[in-house]
């Protein structure tokens, strides 16, 4: 029956710990749709796209039609009669699919526009992630640092007994003094970091209010769940940076026909209207005349159209040579995330023994200590390993799903 109650009560502690895990979770999921939201560099380049769009319309409408009003002051007989006045209305034409090119072009730039803002939206997100989690790790510092003084003092009542009963030298208690100034030290600088990182994750926000964050008890320990070619490849799919660059080599091809087409002629279709007044017979004359137009120009000057072809042909392989090299730093970028992903990994299983052989080997020093006060030097030595060993693994932890948001980033995540 113990054994059944046993059990029981380990399968509800570890649901407890996975709906903690699951709100924690969710609380940070919340503050990075908060970011999203309320970012004014993410609100930046959003509206730079917006701005982006509006570009298209622009350029694929043909030019305004241009209108002329003439009025003769010293009116010019015909045979007709005297001219009065003329209106004159002409359009310009450019040539077949010129404003489908400039079209589309901006509308590639605008694409382009957005995946600089979706780039922007994950290097946000991962910055608050981050700065989740040194918070995190900062906060259970605080909290270890907090017990281990705990326990130093303990130390110290018990060596107090024994330095009036005469069994130990006060140097026992001077070396806890000069321990436990160390650690208020470490204890005050860490909270002196708590409040910047509190400052940077609101900023991040863009909060108003300086609301307390939530933090978990124990950071999850989630993993990337990919192989590493997998990841890699993904990278080269969807990294933002590779899709701009790819899309502003799109616009550019549409831009090259923009610049093929401006080298060809483009047409006039106008008209002109004459108004024509009685003539001195004082007969009234005819009441119109109607004179359709219709011109051309021929772009003669060469040198300035192929300039503006071999432009673009530069630009596209300015930005062929761009890509590669974006894909070379972003590789670099995954190698260290990789790097940084397998090392906390193995950090956390190291920590993580390690701390269990500390715990049993103060644990006996404290027996030794306190029945025939032996090893003090040895005690503290290990109660200070104890410690770093409990600090590594909590840094371990935050190191490990700090490796996996970057890797996210750089998937396009």
């Amino acid at each position: 029956m113990k054994r059944i109650i046993h059990i029981s009560c380990l399968v509800i502690l570890f649901l407890s710990f996975a709906s903690l895990n699951t709100n924690a979770q969710d609380a940070l999921n919340n503050y990075l749709v908060q970011a999203a939201e309320n970012n004014p560099g993410l609100k930046a380049r959003f509206n730079e796209y917006l701005a982006a769009l509006e570009q298209a319309p622009q350029v694929g409408s043909l030019p305004d039609p241009q209108v002329a009003f003439g009025y003769s002051i010293q009116p010019v007989e015909t045979r007709h009669g005297p001219m009065e006045f003329k209106i004159s209305a002409n359009q310009m034409f450019p040539w077949f699919g010129t404003l489908k090119a400039r079209e589309n072009t901006a509308v590639q730039q605008a694409k382009a526009k957005y995946e600089v803002f979706e780039e922007s939206k994950s290097a946000l997100f991962n910055e608050v992630r981050s700065t989740y989690y040194s918070l995190y790790f900062n906060e259970k510092a605080l909290q270890i640092i907090q017990e281990n003084l705990d326990i130093l003092q303990r130390y110290q009542r018990m060596a107090a007994i024994k330095v009036e009963a005469g069994m130990v030298s006060a140097v026992d208690q001077y070396r806890l003094e000069m321990e436990t100034g160390d650690l208020e030290n470490q204890l005050a600088l860490l909270k002196d970091q708590q409040v910047f990182l509190q400052v940077q994750f609101h900023e991040l926000l863009n909060s108003q209010e300086q609301r307390p964050i939530s933090l978990p008890q124990s950071l999850w320990e989630t993993e990337v769940g990919l192989s590493k070619t997998a990841i890699r490849d993904s990278i080269l799919q969807q990294n933002h940076q590779l899709l701009q660059l790819d899309l502003q080599q799109e616009a550019l091809r549409f831009k090259q026909q923009v610049a093929e087409k401006s080298g060809k002629p483009s047409f006039n279709i106008g008209m002109d209207y004459t108004i024509i007044g009685k003539g001195e017979n004082q007969m009234a004359g005819t009441d119109a005349f109607m004179f359709p137009m219709v011109g051309i120009t021929i772009p003669l000057y060469r040198n300035k159209y192929k300039a503006m072809v071999q432009q673009v042909a530069y630009e596209a392989t300015a930005n062929s040579h761009q890509k590669q090299n974006t894909s070379n730093k972003l590789e670099i970028l995954f190698e260290k995330a990789w790097k940084d992903y397998r090392d906390a990994l193995r950090r956390k299983e190291l920590y993580r023994s390690q701390v269990q052989l500390a715990e049993n080997s103060l644990h006996v020093l404290e027996t030794e200590y306190s029945s025939s006060s032996r090893n003090f030097e040895e005690l503290l030595r290990m109660d200070r390993k104890l410690l770093n060993y409990a600090l590594e693994l909590e840094k371990a932890k935050a190191d490990q799903q700090a490796a996996i948001s970057v890797i996210h980033a750089l998937m396009g995540n």
